[in-house]
């Protein structure tokens, strides 16, 4: 029960800082720009800095030498996660732009804002490698599922070029920076690993925050009556850790791998099929919808889930 106290402990300390967000938002505490504020500063700074702290303290050669299973299998898990969600979302929905918003939430979790504020806090000793296992994830979502899935009916569908331009980011930029600082063991001033550090420090609470004023913005009574919300969030939360921790018990993984996988594949919807279409200017009902049940349910998901990975693990 030692996992499954503090993985509810560090899952709880996060939804206050979600419901303080909602807070701070619905009751107009804080300015109407302020979601877009802190969203910037999370991708921009927070993450970035957490990336560039965790690559240059912990990325060696004997990680680098290791890498390549992690990415491998995780690109793996990503094309059969595709596959089965591409299939389950025809029960979900019949029309086209929901399957698509179903498809991209069942095929990505939130494995960046939360996965990050979770694996750190719980798993800090494989926290790079969680980063190095989420890469091919990035990767799908940049040239796949932002584009295709959130964009592909939108005259401003971009091109090749401009989705291979989506990597020329804060966060690849920085953790190319951590990666060459620590392969090398180039010395960093003091003062600077010290600001990185204090940065990165910020991401978990501020991706809450931002999490619950996103949540804010809808009409709670009308997007909880959405049927196929329930049914993408038990696939999403219940459903894929459940096929991983059955796919362990009969056949043994590699530790850091499975902790890695189990870590994305548990957390709960994101957050891109919100901000992005409603960029755009489309319907975001369902989204946010897969957003607020989502969280709140993998409150308990979460722990129990990691209870049972522990249990297996020994």
């Amino acid at each position: 029960m030692g996992i499954f106290t503090a993985t509810l402990s560090q899952t709880a300390f996060l939804f206050l800082f979600i419901l303080l967000g909602y807070i701070l938002a619905k009751g107009k505490f804080v300015p109407d720009n302020s979601q877009t504020v802190l969203s910037k500063l999370e991708n921009c700074v927070f993450i970035p800095a957490l990336v560039l702290g965790t690559f240059m303290g912990n990325f060696t050669v004997e990680k680098l030498s290791s890498a390549w299973g992690l990415l491998l299998g995780s690109l793996l898990l990503a094309v059969i996660a595709t596959g089965v969600s591409l299939v389950c979302v025809r029960f979900c929905s019949k029309d086209q732009y929901e399957r698509n918003i179903y498809t991209y939430g069942l095929c990505f979790s939130n494995f960046g804002f939360m996965g990050n504020a979770v694996v750190s806090a719980l798993f800090p000793e494989v926290f790079l490698e969680y980063l190095i296992f989420t890469l091919p994830l990035w990767t799908m979502i940049y040239l796949w599922g932002v584009p295709v899935l959130l964009m592909g009916d939108s005259e401003s569908k971009p091109g090749w070029k401009k989705r291979l331009k989506n990597f020329a980011n804060p966060m690849f930029v920085c953790m190319l920076l951590g990666m060459v600082i620590g392969l090398l063991k180039i010395p960093v001033p003091e003062f600077i690993s010290g600001a990185v550090s204090a940065a990165g420090s910020c991401m978990s609470p501020m991706a809450m925050l931002l999490t619950g004023m996103t949540i804010a913005q809808f009409d709670l009574g009308s997007i909880l009556r959405i049927k196929g919300v329930y049914m993408v969030t038990a696939l999403r939360l219940v459903v894929f850790p459940a096929v991983f921790l059955g796919i362990m018990a009969l056949c043994p993984l590699p530790e850091t791998f499975a902790t890695c996988a189990i870590c994305s594949l548990a957390m709960p919807l994101g957050l891109n099929t919100i901000i992005i279409p409603g960029a755009l200017g489309k319907d975001t009902k369902v989204a946010s919808g897969m957003a607020v049940v989502s969280h709140i349910l993998a409150c308990l998901t979460i722990p129990v889930v990691f209870m049972i990975f522990a249990w297996m693990r020994g």
